[in-house]
């Protein structure tokens, strides 16, 4: 599998943070006793999270200021 690239992760972090930004206007709303929830707040906050350190590090990595590493959750 290849692996991500700078341009790659960069858009996935503009999706997540418009995502949030459309989040904070109208996270949910009730019509009739019945309630729709647009999205998980904490689950946007933890993929821009995620994909940030991406961008920090691919960036890093194409200007030889670091080395890219990857690691493994338990």
């Amino acid at each position: 599998m290849a692996g991500i690239t700078l341009d790659q992760a960069q858009a996935q972090l503009d999706l997540w943070l418009a995502a949030s930004a459309a989040v904070a206007k109208k996270q949910s709303y009730s019509i009739a006793g019945r309630s729709l929830t647009l999205a998980d707040a904490a689950d946007i906050q933890r993929n821009i999270e995620y994909w940030n350190s991406m961008v920090q590090k691919l960036t890093a990595a194409a200007t030889g200021r670091g080395r890219l590493r990857y690691g493994v959750a338990e």
